[in-house]
């Protein structure tokens, strides 16, 4: 069990290096140029996409995620280095298919290249639902 969560810790860090190797994917650029070819402003660029987050909030964003995600995948690492019952495992493996889903929802969210602060308020959101789960986890043991 260690060590599929280790493998899954292992993916989560290696897509969120490669993505930012990439420069936080192409279309943010190939999107800058064609606005600036129709003759936009910044201001007009601005309120087109109001109540959306830029690249770096995006990527911030998720790295933000991603380090949590870490946080918890450690801290599953160590509650079952412990040892628990059947209970606690059904839990377990609930909240990592939460995280499961959690991390794709991230991936479909940067293959569009753009996020709401809505959708992001949202998956945050969520990732405190799930931290909470676990803490109440950790203080049952």
């Amino acid at each position: 069990m260690k060590g599929i969560i280790s493998a899954f810790l292992a993916v989560i860090l290696l897509a969120s290096f490669s993505y930012a190797q990439m420069g936080g994917g192409m279309m943010g650029g190939q999107k800058g140029e064609m606005m600036e070819q129709k003759g936009m402003t910044g201001q007009q660029q601005m309120m087109q996409q109001k109540g959306m987050m830029d690249q770096q909030q995006m990527m911030d964003g998720m790295m933000q995620n991603i380090n949590q995600m870490t946080g918890m995948m450690q801290k599953l690492s160590d509650m079952m280095g412990k040892g628990m019952g059947a209970a606690d495992m059904k839990k377990m493996s609930e909240l990592m298919e939460n995280m499961s889903k959690q991390m794709m929802d991230m991936s479909q969210m940067m293959g569009k290249g753009m996020v709401s602060e809505k959708e992001m308020k949202a998956m945050q959101d969520q990732m405190m639902h799930m931290q909470k789960r676990m803490s109440e986890m950790e203080m049952k043991k």
